[in-house]
């Protein structure tokens, strides 16, 4: 009788700073080949969030950032109602678990929505560079400077926007971003429903669905389920800018 195989273990990825084709949109790009070495002994590992998967949740013990390497996630709190509110949406390119330095207890959870992997950069470690590497500290009060600007602009959409211009202003901006880690400008498939979409921009699923109806009967999108084109970018803007009272 032939005896079992035995398990075998994969050690988690090394991530690499250095020979990333994302380091430009997560690090200074003026970084020099020492400093990115340097970094690479902090940036340790790379791991794996399976779609459905949390990467960490409420009330987890803060110890590190993550770097979005592939994948796509969403971030959510829990509202008085015990329904998900769906705070952000992160991509390649971008960092999550920025929400935990304060407390150093994380606030929301960040659910994957797709299979996914991010490099896993020890805080305190990072800190330990940023003293001796300026340009990384002032990189990072950049990152979080945005972030706290993001929020703003999302007060101000929830607060002064209308049901099509606010859905507007997210197709915009998600193309935006995917265009700058080089992909199309004008399509792309949604990574989340349209549930997720509504929760996040303050609407009702059926609100959602009706906006992305009206978008395709006037010539602004092509809608097949997930998969969008953007047939009319400057419409979009327009409508928008209609927003801006």
């Amino acid at each position: 009788m032939s005896q079992p195989l035995p398990a075998i273990r994969i050690a988690p990825f090394k991530a690499a700073c250095s020979d990333c084709n994302l380091h430009q949109l997560c690090l200074p790009v003026d970084m020099s080949s020492e400093q990115l070495l340097r970094l690479d002994a902090v940036v340790d590992e790379r791991r794996h969030v399976d779609r459905g998967e949390a990467l960490f949740r409420i009330g987890d013990t803060f110890t590190a950032l993550f770097a979005v390497r592939t994948g796509f996630f969403k971030t959510c709190v829990t509202s008085e109602d015990g329904r998900d509110q769906v705070t952000g949406f992160q991509m390649a390119g971008e960092l999550l678990g920025l929400d935990g330095i304060g407390s150093d207890r994380h606030t929301c959870d960040a659910l994957a929505l797709e299979d996914s992997n991010v490099c896993v950069i020890p805080f305190a470690m990072l800190e330990d560079l940023s003293r001796e590497f300026s340009d990384l500290q002032r990189h990072f009060h950049r990152i979080m400077s945005r972030e706290i600007v993001r929020d703003h602009d999302v007060m101000l959409l929830l607060g002064s926007m209308r049901a099509e211009e606010r859905l507007a202003a997210f197709l915009l901006n998600l193309t935006k971003r995917l265009h700058a880690r080089g992909y199309s400008a004008s399509s792309l498939v949604l990574r989340m429903s349209r549930e997720e979409i509504g929760s996040y921009l303050g609407l009702k699923l059926e609100t959602v669905s009706r906006a992305f109806s009206k978008f395709q009967e006037i010539g602004l999108l092509d809608v097949k389920q997930r998969q969008i084109v953007v047939l009319n970018p400057e419409g979009l803007r327009a409508l928008v800018g209609s927003g801006n009272h």
